[in-house]
């Protein structure tokens, strides 16, 4: 790290590095357990926009992992605490699921698709022609684009579903007008977390599996970062990209011993 500061809050990725397909990675387990018993402040990071942090902290002690719901932060989180720094107590037409609406209800935004001041389209199970005509046409008629994340695809048992990112691609090419996506890998995600729990980017690491935004995310927003091998970007790969990681582990079961 810069300047040799050592690490006191956590960030880390959480799928492919502390589940893998709904089992916990090796380690993640004791990872966790070692930064609550020190009392280091962390969050753990997901692009999925459809639950709640009470929702995945269910899952993931589904999967055998302790996280409180206020050591989980979404894209829907992240872009509720966006759009009310840039407007607050505003509107917005909303696609997406309960951990969007949500969100977006806590920090005191009106959902109607009455003249809203944002469209905001984010995953949803379900994407409804209906309701993507529907942005189509207000988006026209001058609300602002948001998107929580840019990630075309999704994954399913039976396959690849469309995601938010191919979703707003569709809705762009009808409106000519690009969404602002706030999720990684956009460094706001990494800076609205920095905030919830009172961070600082020189102190702070990133966890990720993915070259392609957990840590161009991580560089981007000053943090340590540490690519870990548990997910899709693999030890082979990490050369054709123009940046790389602080550090690379094979998993986060390598790092307990640093918290």
């Amino acid at each position: 790290m810069s300047e040799g500061k050592a690490i006191e809050c956590w960030l880390s990725d959480m799928d492919g590095v502390l589940v893998h397909e709904g089992h916990p990675v090796p380690g993640a387990d004791e990872f966790i357990t070692k930064l609550r018993e020190t009392g280091r402040r962390f969050l753990v990071l997901t692009n999925n926009s459809i639950y709640t942090p009470r929702d995945l902290s269910v899952r993931l002690r589904a999967a055998g992992l302790d996280v409180p719901p206020e050591s989980i932060w979404t894209s829907a989180l992240a872009t509720a605490a966006f759009l009310a720094s840039q407007r607050p107590e505003g509107s917005a037409y909303v696609i997406g699921e309960a951990g969007l609406t949500t969100a977006l209800h806590q920090s005191g935004y009106v959902l109607t698709d009455l003249d809203p001041d944002y469209v905001v389209l984010g995953e949803t199970r379900t994407y409804s022609f209906t309701s993507i005509t529907r942005a189509i046409r207000l988006i026209e008629n001058g609300a602002r684009f948001i998107a929580t994340n840019p990630d075309p695809v999704g994954p399913s048992n039976e396959g690849s579903l469309p995601a938010c990112g191919a979703v707003a691609a569709l809705i762009t090419r009808a409106t000519g007008v690009e969404p602002y996506f706030v999720g990684k890998p956009n460094p706001m995600m990494m800076r609205s977390a920095l905030n919830r729990i009172d961070a600082h980017s020189e102190n702070t690491a990133m966890i990720g599996d993915r070259m392609d935004t957990d840590v161009v995310c991580g560089m981007e927003a000053g943090l340590h970062t540490i690519l870990v091998l548990t997910g899709v970007t693999q030890k082979d790969q990490i050369d054709r990209f123009p940046f790389r990681p602080s550090q690379v582990v094979n998993s986060v079961a390598d790092l307990i011993d640093a918290v």
